[in-house]
Formats: C-alpha cells, structure tokens, sequence
C-alpha cells in the first residue's frame, strides 16, 4: 500500500530578522540530534561498496523520521525517534522543535541561497487519511496528502518524477526509474539546493581541468579560482585539508574535506563524525587561500530504506511487524521506500568582494586547494548549527579524459 505526503516548506515571514530571532531549547536540540543522524546515515550509506556520489539532507531525513513517528504506534513509532537519537524526548517536543528547525533553515531569502523543497507520502488509491493525522502533519510539517495507483507503473512513476521535477523547477528531473515494491507508502524527498558565495568567483576565472576519480581515470570539468581570506586548516597529521568558505549572509557555509591526493576517501570517512568536525573547525584560522573548485550540478537519488533500517528503523520497514495505523486507522500499511532525491548546483555566483584585498600583506603566500580529486562537503548552518547538506563527490560530470595503467 501507498502514501502521498506533499510538503513544501515555505520561509518564514516574521517581523524579527531571520538572524536576530532566537531558536527555542527544542529547536536546538533537535538541530543538535540531526547533526548526529547526518554523521550516522552518511556512514551507513559510504559502506555501500556500490555508493559513489553522496548527497543528503539530514534535516529533511529527520522530518521523514518525524512523519514515520508521528504515523506509528508503539515500537514502529518509537524507532523513528530512536534513529534521531530523540527517543526520550517526547512526541510533542519533537514535532514542534523539528518544525521550527526546519522553518527556521529553509528560510531561503534570510540565507540568500536557493532551496527548493518538497516530500510527499505517496499512499495506495484505497486509502483514508485519519483526520488526526492530516491536520497534525499539516500542523507540524506542513504536510499534504494524495494517492496513487501502481496497477499502471509507468504512469505513477511518471507522476513522481514529473511531480520532483515540477518542485525543483527542473532542476531534479528523476527520482527513480523503477519501484520494486508497490504495496507500501513511499517518502519522497525532492530538493534543489544552489549556494550563493559571500565572495564571487570571477566568470573569467573558469577553464577546463582534469579532475581525477582515482589515479587511472580522469573526467574533464569546468574547474573555478579564486583567492581570498577563508578558514582553513591544514591536518598534516591526517594528511587533509579543511576549509570553510561562507554563504552570502553568512548564516550558512560550505565545509570542504579533501585528502592531500589521490585516494579512496575511506580513510578520511573513517576519522568523519561531530567530535572530529568541532576539532578541526577548531583549529582553522583565518588565511590566504588560492581555492580551485569543480562548477558542480550533482543529482544524486538514494532510497535510504535500507540505510535506515540499518540504523535501527526495522518495524515501518516490515510488512509484518509495521503499525502505521496512525495515518489511516488501519494497520495495513508500511514503508516500503523512502525515496532521497537531491539537486546540488554550485557556480561563480555570489556576492561582490573588495579588490583591494589583494594588496595587502595577509593575501601573501596563499595556501593552495586544489579540488582535483574526491572529497567531502557540508552545507553547516551557523545560527542552528545544523548540517543542511553532507556529501561527497566521487565522480562530476564529465567526458573522459584518459584510462591509464
């Protein structure tokens, strides 16, 4: 069986500035529990031998989980909340902190970026949606509701791809090109994220490099420039570069994790969770960086059932053991995909920077990273101190370049 949830999450439109409002303790705590689940499913998903490009937003991922709570009953309902590391909380809590969370993060006009998003809970054509369950998604996560018939395949899928596509203003064209299991809701999650730099790269400033997806095989990409004064830090140790480069606004800013070369990025994930995060950010300073960046449009679709069953969601998953009865009052129903489809677009697009700068003693001797080969990337709130984003890109968009021995 199936279920439609339609959410779209629209900014928020208060007289206090986004950036002077401050989050409520259970926003907080929310926002510090799905930056656990960020670190947690991204590791569930990088052992997937298969897995190259990784693209998740774990405040969207925690909604999915708060839906699925907020839809169960008893152990169904409670290992949602248990995967978010927010089963001691109570549902109250949870659902009005993760609803001012994500309020509060997708206020795209506060952050100046772009950040289209929409889920939906696709349900079978026989479904009653218990009111109960309507006005408390719709209360909580803004939430709407439909049905969909899987007896014409083609077509459903059709109108799930067509729907991602229509949300993301076409940038997501494609969530999936098939459904293996068709009598269970299904989440989807469809987003188009574009940072807008606090500091422009020069349109000039672009040329095709090579960028190397191991030491045999190299794409060419369209490869940016740019130097200015950004945190970084430089983990000789660990053999790794970290810097931060901010969002305009500055509420928000991209963190990248590159090894010093060629490799798997398996070493470096292995060392990846929030303790390791907080050390490094901790030792950035403030310095001249000569920064070469891929342009990226990465389209990355998971379906993270799995993944999330790994993490201890296994009763919503099981057609046996699932009590969705919640959301129609029936205990028929349980999840048989939670579909997380993204569009990341980045360019040279960004705020206008002070020329002078490059006159001065501190843009001297620049540090270089030059990201030519894998790495690891985060969108971090700063007011929430939320990761919107995490990823990695393995393998752009590219033509071969060459195939060597």
């Amino acid at each position: 069986m199936w279920i439609i949830v339609g959410l779209a999450l629209l900014g928020l439109a208060a007289a206090v500035p986004s950036e002077d409002r401050k989050l409520s303790d259970k926003a907080t705590t929310l926002a510090e529990r799905s930056t656990t689940l960020a670190f947690n499913l991204y590791h569930a998903m990088a052992k997937d031998k298969d897995m190259e490009n990784i693209l998740l937003s774990p405040v969207v991922v925690a909604s999915s989980l708060g839906l699925v709570s907020l839809g169960g009953k008893a152990t169904t309902a409670s290992q949602a909340k248990a995967v978010l590391s927010a089963d001691k909380l109570n549902d109250e809590y949870v659902h009005s902190g993760l609803s001012e969370l994500l309020s509060e993060v997708s206020n795209s006009t506060a952050r100046n970026v772009t950040w289209k998003i929409g889920n939906r809970l696709y349900g079978p054509a026989s479904i009653t949606f218990a009111e109960d369950f309507v006005k408390n998604s719709k209360k909580h996560y803004n939430y709407e509701h439909s049905k969909i018939n899987f007896r014409d395949k083609r077509s459903a899928l059709k109108s799930i791809n067509e729907w991602a596509a229509q949300t993301t203003d076409g940038k997501l064209p494609e969530v999936t090109k098939d459904v293996e299991k068709t009598d269970g809701a299904l989440i989807v999650n469809a987003m188009f994220f574009k940072p807008h730099w606090d500091e422009k790269f020069h349109h000039k400033m672009v040329d095709n490099r090579g960028f190397m997806v191991t030491r045999s095989y190299t794409v060419g990409v369209p490869m940016m420039h740019r130097t200015g004064l950004y945190n970084y830090y430089d983990d000789e140790t660990e053999k790794l570069q970290v810097v931060e480069m901010p969002l305009a606004h500055k509420l928000s800013s991209m963190i990248f994790i590159m090894p010093n070369h060629v490799e798997p990025l398996e070493r470096v994930e292995k060392l990846l969770n929030k303790e390791q995060l907080k050390t490094w950010t901790g030792k950035m300073k403030k310095r001249s960086v000569a920064i070469s960046l891929p342009k990226v449009v990465l389209e990355v679709s998971h379906d993270l059932q799995k993944h999330l069953g790994g993490l201890g969601l296994t009763e919503a998953i099981d057609k046996t053991k699932a009590d969705l009865s919640k959301i129609s009052g029936k205990k028929d129903l349980y999840l048989s995909n939670v579909f997380h489809a993204a569009a990341l677009e980045w360019d040279t697009e960004g705020n206008p920077y002070d020329a002078d700068i490059y006159g001065r003693e501190e843009m001297r001797n620049p540090k270089l990273f030059y990201a030519d080969h894998p790495f690891i990337f985060m969108i971090k709130d700063t007011k929430t101190n939320s990761i919107l984003f995490i990823g990695r890109l393995v393998r752009p968009k590219g033509d071969k370049m060459r195939d060597e021995l």
